[in-house]
């Protein structure tokens, strides 16, 4: 039997959602770990790949959250040995802090279902080159990176130009494609979230 999946959450209402549906299809089994709620990180060495999910925290917020030190590492040490990880807004911002990009607190939020537009090199990617020229997806952030040596941007927005990358067999997404209505509703009850909500669109 195949090795399981790594699944990383920061928060509960950030679960891999219609990534992990669509792996559960394919037969494969995930082991979700909840770092914000004191699970151990486990030897990622157990697993053939690892999701590394959104939350409320910035990948640099190391005093509040010591276990990022830890899970950086881990990210860091996966990918060095080609054991694909695919990071999700934080998961991507951690991605990229791992491998020794910044990250950082961009000067206004991103919030909503908006276009993305898929660069020249996405096209001989193995995962982007089916996907269209542009498209829309949730994007709900405040943080962005920058793009860690040797990566290839495979996507951007017209507010934060570094979307999507690829390091490796390893990516990281800045925005959202596995979120549903009802899940999207549930991150407005985060308070960092309604925050960044507001301070884009208004008050409700």
């Amino acid at each position: 039997m195949a090795p399981p999946i790594l699944a990383l959450q920061h928060i509960s209402c950030e679960p891999p959602a219609a990534y992990e549906d669509e792996l559960v299809a394919r037969g494969l089994e995930l082991t979700r770990v909840e770092l914000d709620a004191g699970d151990a990180l486990p030897d990622w060495q157990d697993f053939q790949a690892i999701v590394v999910m959104g939350g409320p925290m910035g990948a640099y917020d190391e005093s509040e959250h010591p276990w990022l030190v830890a899970e950086k590492q881990l990210l860091r040490e996966a990918v060095a040995d080609d054991v694909p990880v695919w990071g999700v807004c934080l998961g991507a911002q951690l991605l990229a802090s791992a491998l020794g990009a910044r990250a950082y607190t961009g000067e206004q939020p991103e919030v909503g279902v908006l276009p993305v537009e898929v660069t020249a090199e996405a096209a001989t990617d193995p995962v982007f080159a089916a996907a269209p020229a542009s498209f829309r997806a949730l994007q709900w952030h405040a943080d962005t990176f920058e793009l860690p040596e040797s990566a290839t941007l495979l996507a951007s927005s017209p507010m934060y130009p570094n979307q999507a990358f690829r390091v490796g067999r390893s990516y990281g997404l800045q925005f959202h494609i596995e979120v549903s209505l009802a899940l999207a509703t549930d991150w407005a009850d985060v308070p960092a979230y309604a925050e960044s909500l507001e301070s884009t669109l208004g008050a409700g």
